[in-house]
């Protein structure tokens, strides 16, 4: 990826998106990545999922 792509995707995202920083212990990022991949979700996609999965309940 060049240094233009790369500024673009970062302007559009900062345009569109907020960012939530999430810290978990070491290991842990590795294992919710898997599960991720086995439900076909990027991480992002597994937290927020989650996220307003328990906020229904």
């Amino acid at each position: 990826m060049g240094k233009t792509s790369a500024e673009v995707k970062n302007r559009y995202n900062a345009k569109n998106y907020d960012m939530v920083r999430v810290l978990v212990k070491k290991g842990e990022k590795e294992r919710y990545k898997q599960i991720a991949d086995e439900m076909g979700l990027s991480l992002s996609q597994l937290f927020v999922k989650a996220v307003e999965e328990y906020i229904a309940k």
